[in-house]
């Protein structure tokens, strides 16, 4: 089976690995492969610190991901050699003052009787865990089964786990997908040159709604969400694992990495296709961060970045085939594409490959949008 997939991001990486893995011949189009949201990411694997009311579907899909991620990660490090900084050793979110601390009250009720295990903390035990912590932190939860990943290393591995596969990797635009017959047929490069496949996936991110070639509606809304990232670095230990605060109703996360990296993000800004870096971005998340952890501006400064989330309708995945045959969705992973990048290369490779797809992808295919359309 030919199979071309639009988009070298962390979802489309990972899916042409486990094509390839069950047989498929696949092609990667992407100019800048790694180069999306993935590269800017902080890569925090967080179902439950992330946890928002009503979405309890995206909550199951996310914990079937953080189940899958150890033997996605020992698999894929065996076969490439190459690390990728997974983390499993929980996530702690702490609280700024008393409103805070009521929301973090308030989530870990709810996470409760969703029978979810978190642990409540005095200000005290979060800053026996976190020394660094300033001393007015109120309290927090701690996520014992939640963690991290560095991005930027997971898609250096996919690259070279779906290239000894036989990943075929185009770096050139896709400007439109071939139709004929009213099926998908392939693909339609920037520079005119046509790629047949049996199968087409669209996985461009926010870029997904740019295609040419398609009937109306076959691609729900698929919009660009903005957040930018602050990278530090520090000689010695500054946090024991990935820390989340909530500073006034605002919230900030530090992520750091074995090699002395802390990563401190993330805004979150409708501003369509604007990649700018703004002082006020940055001043929001250093402010935010000093007020829990003070020490925070003694670290040297590495670099600011910005990225585009794709967000869809209903801020969840779009992942299935769609009313055109032979063309199929793996979009809108909103702020959790990093997290779901094992279960989503899971359904999406079992769909392209018609073999039994995971139940968990049930509320997520694209015809969830038909309605609305």
């Amino acid at each position: 089976m030919e199979i071309v997939i639009i988009g070298a991001g962390v979802i489309g990486l990972a899916t042409a690995w486990r094509a390839a893995a069950g047989g498929a011949a696949v092609t990667l189009v992407d100019p800048r492969p790694a180069g999306g949201a993935s590269s800017v990411a902080a890569g925090m694997l967080t179902p439950v610190s992330e946890l928002t009311y009503g979405e309890e579907p995206l909550l199951r899909l996310g914990l079937a991901s953080r189940e899958r991620y150890g033997p996605f990660i020992a698999e894929l490090e065996e076969v490439t050699g190459l690390g990728t900084g997974h983390r499993t050793d929980g996530i702690l979110e702490v609280a700024f003052d008393s409103g805070d601390l009521g929301y973090l009250d308030d989530l870990r009720r709810f996470q409760e009787r969703l029978g979810i295990p978190t642990e409540a903390l005095t200000g005290r035990e979060c800053r026996r865990h976190e020394p660094m912590l300033a001393p007015g932190v109120r309290g927090g939860l701690l996520a014992p089964e939640d963690g991290s990943i560095d991005p930027r290393r997971l898609t250096r591995a996919l690259l070279a786990a779906g290239e000894g596969l036989g990943v075929r990797l185009v770096r050139q635009r896709a400007a439109g997908v071939l139709v004929q017959a009213d099926a998908a047929v392939g693909v339609r490069l920037g520079d005119g040159t046509q790629i047949r496949a049996d199968k087409v996936l669209l996985a461009a991110g926010p870029w997904s709604g740019d295609i040419e070639g398609l009937p109306d509606g076959i691609v729900p809304p698929v919009r660009p969400v903005k957040g930018q990232v602050i990278r530090l670095r520090t000689p010695v230990p500054f946090l024991r694992r990935s820390t989340r605060g909530l500073v006034k109703g605002s919230s900030v996360y530090l992520v750091p990495r074995t090699d002395g990296e802390v990563v401190v993000g993330a805004t979150q800004e409708e501003m369509g296709f604007d990649t700018r870096v703004t002082a006020g971005g940055l001043w929001e998340l250093l402010r935010d961060a000093r007020e829990l952890l003070p020490g925070i501006t003694e670290l040297e400064f590495v670099e600011v970045s910005a990225g585009l989330r794709p967000g869809s309708p209903d801020n969840a995945p779009v992942m299935g085939p769609t009313a055109l045959p032979g063309f199929f969705l793996g979009t809108g992973h909103f702020r959790n594409g990093v997290l779901l990048t094992p279960v989503s290369a899971d359904i999406l490779a079992a769909m392209l490959l018609e073999q039994p797809v995971p139940e968990v992808a049930a509320p997520f295919t694209p015809d969830r949008f038909s309605e609305v359309q």
